[in-house]
């Protein structure tokens, strides 16, 4: 489908241009993980505030950098979107259902159907191309470390 294609494409290419959530927060409280791809010299830096409310830890702010191809760029920046405002139980859903539409086994647990990806979607043509996937997959495998990185208090 043309047409479908041309607007993931134009999806992708927007957040490469006009990435979401640049920056940096502070370390500590701010969690923090970095990721780099060798294959490709693609490079990401997660910063995540996490708080409790409710009884239940909500991300309540997210910042990206790094340098890299468009699509690990994009997939970063989409990411950051997505994830900001859920809880972190959410995010790991997420992160499972992402890392299912790109053929990725994640300890065996289902990613879960019922969740959304969005904009994300665009990102699921990068299947056609295996050694790509590492390039979408990279924010998201920063992230993961970064929810696993307990706050330093200061």
């Amino acid at each position: 489908m043309p047409g479908l294609e041309d607007l993931y494409r134009e999806i992708i290419l927007d957040h490469y241009r006009t990435p979401r959530n640049r920056g940096e927060l502070p370390v500590p409280p701010a969690r923090h993980a970095e990721g780099h791809n060798p294959l490709c010299g693609d490079e990401i830096s997660v910063f995540l505030d996490v708080e409790r409310e409710n009884g239940v830890d909500v991300v309540s702010d997210v910042k990206v950098t790094g340098q890299g191809c468009s699509i690990s760029q994009s997939s970063a920046s989409m990411m950051s979107q997505a994830i900001k405002g859920k809880t972190v139980p959410e995010v790991r859903a997420l992160v499972r259902k992402f890392k299912g539409m790109m053929s990725i086994e994640t300890d065996g647990d289902e990613p879960a159907a019922d969740v959304p990806l969005g904009d994300l979607e665009a990102l699921q043509g990068v299947v056609k191309f295996p050694v790509r996937i590492k390039c979408a997959t990279l924010a998201w495998n920063t992230l993961t470390q970064a929810l696993d990185t307990p706050a330093e208090h200061v």
